[in-house]
Parts: structure tokens; sequence; C-alpha cells
């Protein structure tokens, strides 16, 4: 198929259109000040793979860490998905960033295909555990700060499973999460109506080229960007002071930056090992405040989809205290981003 640079601009600016709307949506329809206030929370748009479609990020340590989750949803339900479901999942050691950013997905079906996901990831007042709040100085182990949710269906077929539903709230002590999960779902659900409605105007064939497309004009854009880094190794650290637990503990994150052929790869094989406090990250986590840090130097237009991600690697070693080992406490991971960055 053809592709018009017009209505390649036009996907672009729609699907941001799409994720800002639901960003508005979480914003006016949250009671938590966290979501509504702060604006601690993300939405994004997938297509059926978990590719990246576009993302409204607000707090940036939630830049990109919905799209993995994405990916490991539809590897784990297989052809178990149907129109109408709603997936929720918090689970760290399931690429999840932190127990209380709790996700709602939603897949999108057209002419009777899968073809797109909406997400929303949001931080929680609570999510169960020994401490309100769920940050547990205290814990050395993932089952003493709170609920783990691997990906399950809270509705299926569009019928709400009351049995699932009422299990995961009965372990969460503030009936403003119930609340602010449901407003999740329905800024996923504008995610997906507004998606339908694109599609219904282009078709899929139309959708799907100039999806490619745009990925291919993004990722030229980001190694375009890294090309103006000159070729070579850098290396850096930052430092974790206290892990919450041993008074004078001090944590070394280092990375190992390589810059060649248009594309970058941060290295943090030799950091520091994880610690048997509460005080380590995760992956995501970690990947997120990555990506973030970059973002912050380079082109502010380019758009936020799979392209721009595609020539950036980041390896990050099980075990150290930007990815912990299961079953180790991880809630203060996200708070790792600026040495981290």
């Amino acid at each position: 198929m053809k592709i018009d640079p017009i209505l390649l601009s036009v996907y672009a600016r729609t699907w941001k259109s799409i994720t800002d709307e639901m960003s508005i949506s979480m914003q006016q329809t949250t009671r938590s000040p966290i979501l509504c206030e702060a604006k601690d929370f993300v939405t994004g748009l997938y297509d059926a793979e978990g590719r990246m479609l576009e993302q409204t990020e607000n707090l940036p340590i939630l830049a990109f860490s919905l799209a993995p989750v994405c990916k490991y949803i539809k590897g784990y339900f297989g052809d178990e998905i149907y129109p109408g479901d709603v997936i929720f999942h918090n689970d760290v050691f399931s690429l999840g960033n932190q127990n209380n950013d709790v996700a709602v997905y939603k897949p999108v079906f057209f002419e009777g295909r899968l073809v797109a996901w909406t997400a929303v990831k949001g931080h929680q007042a609570d999510i169960g555990g020994a401490v309100a709040g769920g940050y547990n100085p205290n814990a050395t182990e993932v089952w003493q700060e709170g609920l783990r949710i691997p990906p399950v269906k809270v509705i299926e077929k569009g019928k709400l499973r009351k049995d699932v539903w009422e299990l995961i709230f009965a372990n969460i002590r503030f009936d403003i999460v119930r609340h602010d999960m449901q407003a999740e779902i329905g800024a996923a659900t504008i995610g997906e109506r507004r998606l339908l409605e694109l599609l219904g105007k282009y078709g899929l064939e139309h959708f799907t080229a100039h999806k490619e497309a745009l990925f291919e004009a993004t990722r030229r854009m980001m190694e375009a960007e890294i090309a103006g880094i000159p070729n070579g190794r850098y290396s850096g650290e930052g430092y974790v002071y206290y892990d919450g637990r041993h008074v004078g503990t001090k944590f070394t994150i280092r990375v190992d930056i390589e810059v060649s052929e248009r594309r970058i790869r941060f290295d943090y094989s030799r950091t520091d090992r994880e610690t048997n406090g509460f005080v380590n990250g995760t992956f995501t986590s970690s990947a997120s405040a990555t990506i973030l840090t970059l973002l912050q130097m380079i082109n502010p237009d380019i758009p936020h989809n799979e392209g721009m991600v595609e020539p950036i690697e980041i390896v990050i070693p099980e075990g150290t205290i930007l990815n912990a080992s299961y079953p180790k406490a991880t809630t203060f991971g996200n708070h790792l981003c600026p040495p981290n960055a």
C-alpha cells in the first residue's frame, strides 16, 4: 500500500490525542490525589503484538512500563483473549515495575480480529500487605509488601468476574482503590472506542501499513539522534545510600554505554548485587529510568512508539540492585531513578 505522508501524520497525532484523552479521563474520574493531582499514571496504545503505538506518560518513571507487560500478557493468555476482556496486572516478577502500580489492559478487536490494546497503569493508594500504602521498609520479600497480581481477567467477554474482583479488593484496605481501578477501566474503554472509530474510518489494512511506516520513520529519527553522539564506550556511576535495614550501607550503580552504528547500549552488569531490604529495583523500572533520561537529551518531538525504542538496548542482569531476583522486596525501586540515571 502506498503510504500517504499526510495521513501518516494524522495517525501519529490521532494516537497521541487518544492517549491524552485517556489521561484527561483519569485526571477527572479518579479520587486519590496520587492520581488526580500528582498524575502518577500512564496511558497507552499498543498493537496486537504489544508494540507501542503511543503513550502519554504523565509521570516519567512510568515512561515505558506498559509495553513489556502487554507483550507478556499476549503470550500468557495466547488464544484465550476475547472482545470485552479486561485484565489486571501489577506483578513485579512478570515485568511489573512496582506493586502499587496496577495496570488495566483491554484488547481491541476489529472485524473479529485482535488488532490492538489500550492500557492504563496508576499508583494505587494501597495494595494490601503489612503496611498501609505499600511502602514497608522492613520487608525482605515480596509477600510482605502487598498483593501480587499476575495477569488476571476481572472482566471476561464483557461480564464482570465477581469472584475475582472481590478476591482482589478483599485484600486491599481502602475502598478508594476499587473506584480508581474502575476509572482505569473507563479510560481504557475510551481508548478502545476512539481507536475503533479510527479503524472504521480507514480500515485495518490502511492502519497496519501506516503503523509500520510510522515505526520505521520514528526509528530513523531516533537513529539520527544517536548518530550525534560520537561512537565509543562511556561509563558512569551513581550511589544508593542505606537500604532501610542496614545502617551505613552503600551500593554503586555502574553503567557502560556503547554507541555504535546508530545504536546505543546501556549495560549495568557491573552494578552491585541486590540487598536484603526493600531498596531494590525491577528491570522495568530501571529500564524506564534509563530511557526517560535519554529522552531528556534528544529531540522532544520524536513520537513515543516502538520505533523510538528499537535502537536502544538495555542490559540489567538479574540479582543486581536494579533487577532484583525472586522473591526479593522491591517497593522502593522506582526511587532509584536518580542514581540510575
